[in-house]
């Protein structure tokens, strides 16, 4: 799955450990209308749930919509247009959809009376496994359109003016939308979002989004690239490649690597799905892409632990040309983040092996060992981690526990598990952990991770860390907020900074800008530190 997007870690641990779905997440900075707008232009609002998959999807709908003549809005109550891009990966994921559309009902209720009628479309994963339900249910909703029926939303909403209900779910084996170039950015303009690939093959026995966001097929190179281009032309300091499964990216637009090798996969894992041979993989997409701009960060997510080979790759059987993999890239490269998201999602092989994850715990330690081998001073590892899966005892738990102390991760993504319909275990396993052991188990899990976040968190205090400003702190006005490179929070005072790039005079640091700190304070989510000047992530680099 991929790192939830909205509110932050905090948030949803403490959601998940009450059982709770939380508030509507946050909505990304609107886009300014096309000019020439014309005034009496259909008003769309769009609210998104889920992963940042979702927040990129929501982008790649707009701006389908604005070129056919749709001006977006912030303010529900003016939208002639209400869309809801959805996730299904878990059951209060969705809960929280049918709690919004009652809000809805009683909007759409009084809009006759004042003009035209309000019109509400689901959009995503949801929309793909709940068709039927969606559009039969108190016939509320007007639309519903599937992850790879975007291009069709035009259409659908005319059908919808009409009177008429209107879906298209179906799944495409080759769309990724490389012709759509949204420009999603969030931070004030200095963080955005690119997606590489959509779909997933892994067919692990608790996912859904193999059914919700079909196969695996991923964007030409050439189109990605284009867009981190234009990305960083608009001052965009920071891009993180999105995907269900980035590193095993492999585009087949070029001709020349038909013949290209499969690549292996990391030592002890393996896969249900027999590796295919051709195209250009995602070494080469991460090389190319940190190439374009020496101050933009590189970060990825969400990969799966299996597609981290340690071998060079063959580009082509006629002309060879040995690339690094993935953590040699990440080694070598300043401004690829050393951050990695290594999902876990249990420590317990029993349970690894009905998850179908493809690996024991102990392939999975043995990578974690090499990841800090091959990338020294690496500063932090993320995962994510499921409680309470179909026959989880109280000893497989525990050694989830267990897992959580060795490898002390910085960042952690834990839920409760969920039973879909359509995965292999709604067909095969029996969702036989009670409620109130899945949230106990939670709960220690969360309390576990905490400990453990604030040990790795504390080794850094004294320490320098480069801090890339995102803008003010929420809590404070006299303080800013930014990330480290391990993309953990690090709040500092607003104050004037001497420039240490080109000496000019000193000034207070924008979003954007990037300032060495010394770290003071940490806590399982946050550092606290003192800025000691401005300067720019190559000159960083160089003087470490």
């Amino acid at each position: 799955a991929a790192v939830p997007a909205g509110p932050d870690l905090r948030h949803f641990l403490r959601a998940a450990a009450a059982g709770q779905p939380g508030p509507p997440p946050e909505q990304p900075p609107e886009p300014p209308p096309e000019p020439g707008s014309a005034p009496d232009a259909p008003k769309v609002y769009l609210e998104t749930y889920g992963c940042q998959m979702n927040v990129n999807d929501t982008e790649i709908a707009w701006t389908i919509l604005q070129k056919n003549g749709y001006a977006r809005t912030k303010e529900l109550d003016e939208a002639d247009v209400v869309l809801l891009v959805t996730c299904s990966v878990r059951e209060k994921a969705e809960q929280a959809i049918w709690n919004r559309l009652q809000h809805l009902k009683a909007l759409k209720a009084r809009r006759p009376q004042a003009g035209a009628p309000l019109r509400i479309g689901i959009l995503g994963c949801m929309a793909e496994r709940l068709k039927e339900e969606i559009l039969h249910r108190e016939k509320l909703v007007d639309i519903v359109a599937g992850p790879d029926a975007y291009r069709d939303l035009p259409r659908l909403l005319a059908v919808a003016e009409s009177g008429q209900q209107a879906a298209n779910v179906l799944l495409s084996l080759d769309e990724t939308y490389a012709d759509i170039l949204p420009v999603q950015t969030s931070a004030g303009g200095t963080t955005a979002f690119v997606s590489i690939m959509r779909g997933c093959d892994n067919m692990c026995s608790y996912c859904i989004v193999p059914f919700t966001r079909g196969r695996e097929r991923s964007r030409p190179i050439a189109s990605i690239l284009q867009e981190v281009r234009m990305l960083s032309d608009q001052g965009v300091k920071e891009v993180t490649l999105l995907g269900q499964n980035v590193n095993s990216f492999r585009d087949l637009s070029e001709v020349q690597f038909q013949s290209a090798a499969a690549p292996g996969l990391s030592r002890g894992f393996s896969t249900v799905y027999k590796a295919r041979q051709g195209g250009l993989r995602f070494a080469h997409l991460l090389d190319q892409v940190s190439r374009i701009d020496p101050e933009m960060r590189i970060r990825f997510t969400s990969p799966h632990p299996k597609d981290f080979p340690d071998e060079a790759i063959e580009l082509s059987m006629t002309s060879p040309y040995d690339l690094p993999q993935v953590l040699q890239l990440i080694q070598e490269r300043h401004n690829i983040c050393k951050q990695l998201h290594l999902p876990a999602q249990s420590g317990s092989t029993r349970v690894l092996e009905a998850m179908r994850r493809g690996y024991t715990r102990e392939a999975y330690l043995e990578l974690v060992h090499h990841v800090r081998e091959s990338i020294p001073g690496v500063l932090s590892l993320s995962s994510d981690f499921i409680a309470g899966f179909c026959g989880e005892t109280e000893e497989d738990h525990q050694q989830t526990v267990s897992l959580l102390r060795e490898v002390r991760y910085n960042i952690g993504f834990l839920f409760a598990y969920s039973m879909r319909q359509k995965t292999r275990a709604h067909h095969r396993l029996q969702d036989d952990v009670p409620v109130d052991v899945k949230k106990r188990r939670l709960e220690q899990l969360i309390a576990t991770f905490r400990e453990e976040a604030a040990r790795a968190n504390a080794a850094l205090v004294g320490q320098a860390q480069l801090v890339l400003v995102e803008g003010p702190s929420k809590r404070s006005a006299s303080e800013l907020c930014g990330r480290n490179d391990g993309n953990i929070k690090v709040i500092f005072p607003d104050a004037e900074l001497e420039d240490a790039a080109d000496g000019g005079a000193p000034g207070r640091a924008q979003p954007g800008d990037y300032v060495m700190v010394k770290v003071t304070s940490a806590s399982s989510q946050t550092l606290r530190a003192v800025p000691l000047c401005r300067t720019t992530l190559s000159r960083a680099a160089a003087c470490h």
